[in-house]
């Protein structure tokens, strides 16, 4: 009897031993488990905070953004066709500059922000004494200009001397010093008292070369004659090589404009124009320049077009820079053409 009841005791004691370390066991798993983890995810949560918010300097550090620019429309958005053009003779060339000092990179060089031009345009005058002139056309120009989303650059030629003067040479004398600034695939020449009354007159290149100066004031809006190239008109660099420039014998007033319509015509190109509405010009009126007068030499010249076309020409030409000043305005170079004196 005493056998059996210490039997049964320690057979319950057991069964309450056993169950106390099972107990203590699945607890100290619940804990350490537990335990772990609480250890994970306090290193994952440090973890994720590292990568959401990295070091200062790297946060700082905006992602770059590339803008790929497209080109140009062919008809620029903000021309406004019509515009009134008045001379303010109280007007200086400082208040000019005040005015575009923003816009315009050094030597009158400008390109549009928004588009990539299709063309690079040199506007080229031929000058000598017209800086009253040339403050009124760069007044206009410059923001004619920029409407048309060109991407150009403004050169005035200026003849060194008071020997004769000579515009064809002055404006080949152009084309050689531009192409040396940027690598340009148009020109426009240009007089420096012509402003065009409407900036859907696009000062660009055409399929063959362009007379943009079709219908001036002086000329009660109307061609004088129908072969007529004088005043402002543009070429591609190749049309202008084609005709082997302009010619460089023509001294004084006269001539010169019909011997480049003669090349062209004789380089089998033809010449376009804007209409009469949109190739309207106000000339800023003056008296004939010193030196400029009309010389009955030229005339006679025209005869022989055919056969000076090719040796009278770039390829013929001559001249010595005498000083490059780069403005904000313009590019002024000053050339010594040989001219003769007076």
């Amino acid at each position: 009897m005493y056998t059996l009841i210490l039997f049964f005791t320690t057979y319950i004691f057991l069964c309450i031993l056993f169950s106390v370390v099972l107990i203590h066991f699945i607890f100290c798993i619940y804990f350490y488990t537990f335990y772990f983890l609480y250890i994970l995810n306090i290193l994952f949560y440090f973890l994720t905070i590292t990568v959401e918010n990295p070091s200062n300097d790297t946060a700082q550090t905006p992602a770059s953004v590339t803008r790929t620019l497209g080109p140009c429309p062919e008809t620029p958005p903000n021309l406004v066709g019509p515009l009134y053009v008045g001379f303010d003779f109280r007007r200086t060339l400082e208040d000019v500059r005040t005015l575009f000092n923003s816009s315009l990179k050094e030597g009158g060089r400008f390109k549009p922000t928004d588009c990539i031009a299709e063309q690079k345009v040199a506007i080229i005058i031929p000058f000598r004494n017209r800086h009253e002139h040339l403050k009124h056309w760069l007044y206009y120009l410059h923001p004619i200009l920029m409407r048309q989303q060109v991407d150009y650059g403004v050169y005035v030629i200026n003849q060194d001397g008071d020997g004769v003067f000579n515009r064809a040479k002055l404006m080949n004398a152009g084309y050689i010093e531009a192409i040396k600034d940027y690598d340009y695939d148009c020109f426009v020449f240009s007089d420096v008292d012509l402003v065009p009354l409407d900036d859907r007159n696009l000062y660009r290149c055409y399929d063959t070369p362009r007379h943009l100066a079709v219908a001036m004031d002086k000329f009660n809006f109307r061609l004088p004659y129908h072969t007529y190239f004088g005043g402002v008109c543009s070429m591609s660099k190749d049309q202008f090589l084609k005709i082997n420039g302009f010619p460089n014998t023509y001294w004084g007033w006269g001539g010169e404009d019909d011997d480049i319509y003669k090349r062209v015509i004789l380089r089998g190109m033809s010449v376009s124009r804007p209409n009469y509405v949109i190739g309207k010009y106000r000339m800023i009126r003056h008296e004939r320049d010193l030196h400029n007068e009309p010389n009955p030499v030229n005339p006679d010249k025209l005869l022989h077009t055919r056969w000076t076309l090719d040796r009278d020409g770039i390829n013929s030409l001559k001249y010595t820079v005498k000083a490059i000043e780069k403005d904000i305005l313009f590019t002024f170079i000053t050339v010594d053409i040989d001219a003769p004196s007076a």
